[in-house]
């Protein structure tokens, strides 16, 4: 890529080859079959099941929609403790599930759900824990089932930055009763927007199936209050299309970010989020936190010096969902019970991340963050 005057944004969804994508459309011309379960359906969740090494997996039209199922599958109510630091969709799934989200405070090296503050929010109407793989890092995954099963409670996470992670030699989607996979145009992977339940148990598959199809067992019978969340023909062949573009996409990134880490990673006042010991990263997002005091400037400087220069930085997350009004009356929203989560939103910053990045617009980045008024 050249020098260009078109703005760089914080990430950009991996075009396949239009002649690529179109043989895969001229199937489905041929067949007239958009929904339903067609072909390239079919195909692209037993790639995908290979590919990400799932037991069982299901495609759905979006991940907000994947994740709903996910919970209305398990039979939750009551309460599910989760994060406050993440996309807003991880806690509205369980409003319109008619369960109380109960905000736990965040790890302040992982940013994910902390382990240690989860126990003492468990009362009898909790349910489960939603836990929240930040950037592709992973929970606490062990320490969080350990809770689990002495509570009896179940466990889903939102995985939509962790497509392919690998933690401890497993697949991430091993951990937990349920994971969700986020397809979305910013994800690393895409189907142009969609999403996915895994999950070990075999005998949740069918009546996942009937929930993201109006509960429809057959022409006559239907089972279940579902929803339509199936994934489309024409979703199906933008990821068979995309998916053999993953690997090389994620080489580049792996470069980018050792050239960030290089020229940020000794800097004072900036911390970079790794993923732990024993993990493979996903290669998602590239995110600091931004220390004002030490580094002479706050995460907000940076990020209009950025904008500025048509350089779109994203504040992932910034507000946290327990500061939505729908959400900011619930006693586990005070601030108090929140610090961690208060303090690394006001600090998170992630910059452009993907393989199309110019060396000059990784310089141009880098000077720019660095550059101190």
């Amino acid at each position: 890529m050249t020098e260009s005057d078109e703005p760089i944004l914080v990430t950009r969804p991996l075009m396949p080859k239009l002649e690529n994508y179109n043989r895969y459309l001229e199937d489905i011309w041929v067949s007239k079959w958009l929904s339903n379960g067609g072909a390239k359906h079919r195909e692209l969740e037993a790639r995908l099941k290979e590919y990400i090494d799932a037991p069982n997996i299901s495609l759905f039209n979006n991940g907000t929609t994947a994740l709903m199922t996910a919970v209305q599958s398990l039979r939750l109510q009551g309460e599910v403790i989760t994060t406050p630091f993440t996309f807003p969709a991880t806690t509205h799934v369980l409003a319109w599930n008619n369960i109380t989200p109960v905000f736990c405070d965040i790890d302040p090296i992982r940013l994910t759900i902390d382990p240690e503050k989860i126990e003492r929010l468990i009362t009898a109407k909790t349910t489960a824990i939603l836990g929240v793989h930040v950037y592709g890092v992973p929970c606490h995954v062990d320490e969080i089932q350990d809770i689990a099963d002495r509570h009896g409670l179940r466990v889903i996470y939102d995985g939509a930055h962790s497509f392919t992670t690998v933690h401890n030699g497993r697949p991430i989607a091993d951990y937990g009763d349920i994971t969700m996979f986020s397809f979305h145009p910013t994800k690393l992977f895409h189907t142009g927007e969609g999403g996915a339940l895994v999950f070990n148990d075999s005998n949740l598959k069918q009546r996942i199936e009937y929930l993201k199809n109006f509960g429809i067992k057959n022409e006559e019978e239907v089972l279940l209050p579902g929803i339509n969340g199936k994934m489309g023909e024409l979703q199906a062949a933008m990821g068979l299309s995309v998916l053999p573009l993953v690997k090389e996409e994620q080489g580049l990134r792996s470069e980018i970010r050792k050239i960030y880490t290089d020229a940020l990673g000794e800097v004072k006042g900036i911390t970079i989020i790794k993923v732990p010991e024993n993990t493979t990263s996903s290669e998602q997002y590239f995110c600091i936190c931004i220390d004002e005091v030490e580094f002479g400037e706050s995460r907000d400087d940076i990020y209009d010096r950025l904008k500025a220069s048509n350089i779109m930085a994203r504040k992932y997350f910034s507000p946290l969902v327990s500061e939505y009004p729908c959400y900011s009356s619930l006693a586990s929203a005070s601030r108090k019970y929140l610090p961690q989560a208060n303090r690394i939103t006001k600090n998170v910053l992630c910059l452009p991340f993907y393989g199309g990045l110019s060396q000059y617009d990784i310089n141009r980045v880098i000077n720019l963050v660095l550059l101190r008024k």
